[in-house]
């Protein structure tokens, strides 16, 4: 890992889907529409905190604020987040300032992983080597070393007081709701998980005990059986029905029928007219009047047949107190659900249809001013409070409906007593065992605010990670404390800052490039003005001999030295073709690796780099092929006439006109969205800028890394409205970790070099010794990612230290683990 980025780059979230880069990277046609802006405003909303969601579909993770992503993070900005991982705004907690967790109440767990001694170079320095750190973890941030303990801050660091009472307040509450709810009718009988409409079908024992019609019971021997199936699922169809009756010299008798399908569609209501002579209409009910039934012909048999045609095999009947339209109808039907049994009271008591309607539909039903029942209504409102019961499960409608429908109350006074409540403890980890949620700490033994029964002391990191996994079951929040590392630099690494300063000095090699022979008398303006078109430049070093010119080029961004690679190698300067190359040195012999790996990178999956030409600018550049994401110096001819052969002018840039009209090229995010829509959903698009200019380049992130593979293979479609694209290679958070270093003098920079001189070889040995230790660390984080459960917020820490020369910046790295 080899560049210095220093631009401002702000970039948040990353594709997920790195697999489908392989497979999508030969894609070559555009997506024959784009969205419009109105699809593409519902794709996603911004809130006015900043944060930014997906309307619909947002999967379980985690994302950094873009104006965070350029300030490092402190421990107690780590904790912000652990305590809302864990409590979340149900108990007090508010989203941490720098980041967003979607989805929080779905974490199942919290586990965190510090590798004492390692710093953020270390990660860079051995960034190939660290292949699962760098891929499965989408969210990376630089973190400010601190002279306490990591661990033992995060335990016992305090929750606010006025957030603590808010836990405590829910606690005491959920406590008494438990209570409340462990005799309760409802819970009693269906418990509190939620399941699907097979788990509230009634028994055959319940049929009969309920007083249902069931075959070869007494008394149902002239009764009519649909053609039922045997069982039914959860997708089986539910079917809404409700009866009026009048009284007639045989009792009950049928009046009117109403069947409503699952959409709430009325696919029967007819009028009976029953076999005996009607007493009794029960107008005030039914609805029915003699006027209604006088010219109705159609018989209790007729009703039979249609709702026999009209019910499929595995339909599911739904009613209130349905066994009554049932014994009305004659009918047997194997397959009901009875919502006056799923909202249940105590001792058999049953809510009336209209007072369940009426507080959990908020609709009014069996109003004074209507003259009865209107069955297909009644129908409807059954159905619907069958859906919702099974929709919100039975601990959530108790818990909506526990004072309005069964008449109990819970306090709500808890800190505003008389008598003052006992003083609660404020400690992260007290809070949660509060909360019955277990804590953990396994490393080697230090001064940690944790009982010790929560404690497991081992000197090894093996030790500590098989420790942890070999747990039948895993605390809610667990910290592993890694020593090895620490143990290990000190011994052989004491100058840890010296090291920091070579990877620095690395990274800059990336982000630069050689580049001539120029005409007699190119100026340094000159160069830095034909170099900006493919990205900020940070300096140039004019290299001049007696016969001819050239420079060394150094870029802000590692993009800019990819694209300078494969627009300007070969470019016709009065007359003579410019050669531009990457530097020769031991730093740059894995630079196709690391590349290759970059784009890769968990941060980058899903973003792209563009810089716009201006037109006369652009008339003698062309655009490199691909190989692997990056130029090939095979394709790169720096022979005009090969650059003509292919298709591409080649045009003479002569004096400074067309250089000084570069600087006309601006970017706006309108005109980017425009064109890039056409390849796939942008999601957004980060212009940077310095202070009072405008961008002249920008990122592009596409909602999949497939979008973005699809922008990449049309690059000689974009060529042709002056865009030149590469992957993005640069990690957004490195400028804040640029930032935070303190430069090392030039009399620390002689004793490093006298250091390495006596150590000749043994330095050697010792960075092998390490980058092997580096990709065993790796594989055993990988293997703990493994086991960990699904839903549990992973976080990894590289703490970083401090020196007499100042800050060494460590790297905090998250993911929420998704099933796979």
């Amino acid at each position: 890992m080899n560049f210095e980025p220093v631009g401002s780059i702000t970039s948040v979230e990353t594709s997920d889907d790195l697999s489908s880069a392989a497979e999508t990277c030969n894609r070559k046609k555009r997506k024959s529409v784009a969205p419009t802006a109105h699809e593409g405003s519902k794709r996603l909303k911004t809130v006015p905190d900043g944060e930014e969601t997906q309307t619909c579909g947002r999967p379980q993770s985690i994302s950094v604020l873009p104006d965070s992503l350029q300030q490092p993070i402190t421990p107690d900005e780590l904790n912000q987040l652990l305590h809302y991982a864990a409590l979340g705004k149900t108990g007090g907690i508010e989203q941490p300032s720098w980041c967003r967790l979607h989805h929080q109440k779905r974490v199942k767990a919290v586990n965190v992983v510090i590798v004492e001694g390692l710093t953020q170079s270390d990660f860079y320095k051995h960034y190939l080597t660290l292949r699962h750190l760098r891929t499965n973890y989408t969210t990376r941030v630089t973190f400010t070393p601190s002279a306490t303990n990591l661990a033992s801050g995060i335990f016992s660091g305090e929750i606010p007081e006025s957030r603590a009472s808010s836990v405590y307040e829910r606690l005491n509450r959920s406590s008494e709701l438990d209570n409340a709810m462990t005799l309760h009718p409802v819970i009693t009988k269906f418990g509190t998980k939620k399941r699907g409409l097979t788990a509230y079908v009634l028994s055959q024992e319940e049929m009969i005990k309920r007083h249902f019609p069931v075959k070869g019971m007494p008394g149902v021997e002239d009764f009519v059986c649909t053609d039922g199936v045997d069982c039914v699922t959860d997708r089986s169809p539910l079917y809404g029905l409700d009866c009026e009756m009048c009284f007639t010299e045989r009792g009950n008798e049928l009046t009117r029928v109403s069947l409503v399908d699952s959409d709430g569609n009325c696919l029967l209501d007819e009028l009976v007219k029953p076999q005996n002579r009607i007493l009794d209409y029960l107008t005030r009910f039914s609805g029915i009047t003699a006027a209604m039934l006088r010219p109705i012909t159609t018989t209790l048999r007729d009703v039979q047949v249609k709702l026999r045609k009209l019910l499929p095999s595995d339909a599911v009947l739904v009613g209130h107190s349905l066994n009554n339209d049932l014994v009305a109808l004659k009918l047997i039907h194997q397959h009901v659900i009875d919502t006056s049994l799923l909202y249940r009271r105590d001792f058999g008591q049953k809510f009336k249809l209209k007072v369940l309607a009426d507080v959990v539909l908020q609709r009014q039903i069996q109003t004074a001013e209507k003259t009865g029942h209107n069955p297909t209504e009644d129908a409807v409102a059954a159905l619907e409070l069958a859906q919702y019961f099974i929709k919100k499960g039975p601990r959530q409608v108790v818990e909506l409906y526990l004072e309005e429908l069964w008449g109990i109350t819970i306090k709500e006074e808890f800190f505003f007593d008389l008598e003052p409540a006992p003083k609660q403890s404020l400690r992260f980890a007290d809070i949660l065992q509060t909360f019955g949620r277990s804590v953990a700490f396994i490393g080697k033994r230090s001064d940690i605010s944790l009982d010790p029964s929560n404690q497991h002391w081992l000197n090894y990191d093996k030790e500590v990670l098989d420790s942890f996994k070999r747990r039948t079951t895993f605390p809610f929040l667990s910290v592993l404390q890694l020593p090895s590392f620490s143990d290990h630099l000190k011994r052989c690494c004491p100058h840890q800052e010296h090291q920091h300063q070579r990877v620095r000095s690395n990274l800059g090699d990336m982000c630069a490039v050689f580049a001539g022979p120029f005409p007699e008398g190119f100026s340094e303006g000159e160069v830095r003005r034909l170099f900006s078109c493919c990205g900020p430049v940070r300096n140039i070093r004019m290299l001049t001999t007696t016969v001819r010119v050239h420079a060394e080029v150094e870029f802000e961004l590692l993009e800019g030295a990819v694209l300078a690679l494969k627009a300007l190698n070969g470019l016709n300067m009065q007359g003579q073709s410019i050669k531009v190359q990457r530097p020769v040195n031991e730093s740059m012999l894995d630079l196709d690796l690391t590349l290759d790996a970059l784009m890769c990178d968990g941060l980058n999956g899903s973003h792209l780099y563009a810089v716009k030409l201006n037109p006369s600018m652009a008339e003698g550049i062309r655009v490199s092929p691909q190989v692997n994401g990056h130029a090939s110096d095979a394709e790169c001819p720096g022979d005009p006439s090969v650059r003509a052969a292919n298709g591409f002018p080649s045009v003479r840039v002569n004096g400074t006109s067309k250089l000084k009209a570069s600087k006309k090229s601006k970017l706006s995010e309108e005109t980017i969205r425009e064109t890039f829509a056409h390849f796939g959903s942008v999601e957004r698009v980060v212009l940077p800028a310095k202070c009072g200019k405008r961008a002249r380049h920008a990122y592009i992130k596409f909602e999949s890394s497939a979008d973005r593979n699809v922008a990449l293979g049309s690059s000689e479609e974009l060529w042709k409205e002056n865009y030149l694209v590469c992957p993005s290679l640069t990690p957004p958070h490195l400028t804040s970790w640029v930032a935070m270093t303190t430069p090392i003098t030039a009399e620390d920079q002689d004793s490093e070099a006298e250091e390495e001189e006596r150590s000749g070889t043994h330095a050697s040995s010792q960075e092998q010794e390490m980058d092997l230790m580096m990709g065993q660390l790796d594989r055993r984080l990988r293997k703990l990612f493994r086991s960990l459960p699904e839903g549990t917020l992973s976080v990894v820490v590289l703490p970083g230290n401090t020196s007499a020369h100042g800050q060494l910046p460590g790297l905090c790295l998250t993911e929420v683990k998704r099933g796979q």
